[in-house]
Formats: structure tokens, C-alpha cells, sequence
């Protein structure tokens, strides 16, 4: 059953990157918004006569805290009517028309087998709220690792915060990838997400699942790459993005 339309107001606004900015929501007629971290919200903008053209999809990327606000993480795509519309028109104050939460892109209770989370750009956002939700909630999990792929230092989201999530819970291990940097710091990749996951599970000998959240490209082949390591398609949950 799907959740009704509600109206969501902005109350604070941040840049993430040049391109990537940070919206945080709060429903007013709700005490708590509860969802489950990796679930997604609908936005109806008014960028189109008819209703479908006008609804956008976010992955919702902070974890469940028994409040009304939540938070979305969104690039601006060139030529996009959602996005031009949320970073030319939206400041703090503004109602948007949203329905959720939504999706089925969440982990197993309980984690058994080694996750690896596979995300390019803004695709971190329901990995991040995955994580933060093991950690505040202390639920038991095997290996956790996050693999977040972009192109320049000045392109990533969240950094510094997962390097001290990666301190503070133990089984969580996050690989930040830079594709155009000439050098990269230790604990980092120079280059693309799959080799990362690859050499991780010794090329397919560690039982393990995966989750995967980006651009079209990626996940493709990822799931190409993943199956031709001997993993079962059943293993490999994906969340399209763009």
C-alpha cells in the first residue's frame, strides 16, 4: 500500500561538492517520519503538466532517528528539469509535495554473510544510511564494505565522516576511489570500484553479497563482473540511479 502525499518543508540546505547538495526535509504533520535506511521518497515537482513527468525519486540518505527530517543528497544533472528546479527554486522554507517512504533496497535482519556496498556519486546515499543505522542501532553484521567510486577529490560525499565511522565500528571498512586523481592518499583507489571489490573477495572466493547503487554503467558491470566471479545473480541487489 502505498503512502499518501505529504507535504515536506526544507529546513536547512547545504553544498556537498560544486555539483551536490545536501537538503534536509521535515513532514510537519507527522511526529516521526519512520523508514527503513536505503528506502527512497518521491518528489512531485512542478516541472510538468502531467503527474508522472513531474516525480523524482531520492534515496533517502540519513538513517532513521525517530524524528520527522530526513535527508537527501542530489546532483545536478545538466539539461535536468527535477534537479534545475531543487537548486534554482528551492531554499530553506519551501514546501515540497513528497510521498514515502519506498522501496525494498534494505539490508536482511540479520547480516550473515559479508556485504559489499558498490556506489558511484550520489549513490552513496542509502549506503550511508545503512551504515549509520548498524552502527546506532548496534546490530550484528559480518564485514561491511563500502566502495565509493568518483572522480576528484572534490567530488566526494561523506568522506571524512565514514573514515571515523570506519574507526568507531568495527567490521565496517569504507574505500573511497578517485578515477582522475594522478595519486591518492593511503586507505584510497586510484581508479574504478571493480577492482576494489575483486581483489576484496579474492575474486570470488568469500561468500558474500552485494549491493550496488549508481549510475546505469556501473551497475551493469558490476553485475557482469560479479557473476563471471562464480556469484549468484541472487546475491546482487541493485538501485538504479539517473
Amino acid at each position: 500500500m502505498l503512502e499518501p502525499w505529504r507535504t515536506g518543508k526544507v529546513i536547512r540546505i547545504e553544498d556537498a561538492t560544486a555539483q551536490t547538495r545536501r537538503f534536509w526535509i521535515q513532514v510537519p504533520e507527522l511526529e516521526s517520519f519512520d523508514f527503513k535506511a536505503g528506502q527512497f521518497v518521491t518528489l512531485d515537482l512542478p516541472i510538468h503538466e502531467q503527474k508522472n513527468k513531474r516525480w523524482r525519486s531520492y534515496s533517502i540518505a540519513s538513517a532513521p532517528d525517530g524524528t520527522n527530517i530526513f535527508e537527501l543528497v542530489i546532483v545536478l544533472l545538466e539539461g535536468g528539469l527535477g534537479t534545475t528546479y531543487l537548486f534554482n527554486e528551492v531554499s530553506v522554507g519551501s514546501e515540497l509535495l513528497l510521498r514515502g517512504p519506498q522501496g525494498k533496497f534494505v539490508l536482511p535482519e540479520p547480516v550473515t554473510e559479508d556485504v559489499y556496498f558498490i556506489c558511484t556519486g550520489t549513490g552513496i546515499a542509502p549506503f550511508r544510511a545503512m551504515v549509520h543505522n548498524l552502527h546506532k542501532q548496534k546490530l550484528p553484521h559480518q564485514n561491511l564494505h563500502l566502495i565509493f567510486g568518483c572522480r576528484k577529490f572534490s567530488d566526494g560525499l561523506y568522506v571524512d565522516e565514514l573514515k571515523q565511522l570506519e574507526k568507531d565500528e568495527p567490521g565496517f571498512f569504507f574505500h573511497p576511489c578517485y578515477s582522475r586523481e594522478e595519486s591518492v592518499p593511503e586507505g584510497a583507489y586510484k581508479g574504478y570500484v571493480h577492482q576494489v571489490y575483486e581483489s576484496l573477495t579474492q575474486n570470488g572466493k568469500i561468500p558474500a553479497r552485494f549491493y550496488l547503487c549508481g549510475w546505469k554503467n556501473m551497475i551493469d558491470e558490476a553485475k557482469q563482473r560479479i557473476q563471471a566471479m562464480g556469484y549468484d545473480k541472487k546475491a546482487i541487489h541493485l538501485e538504479l540511479y539517473g
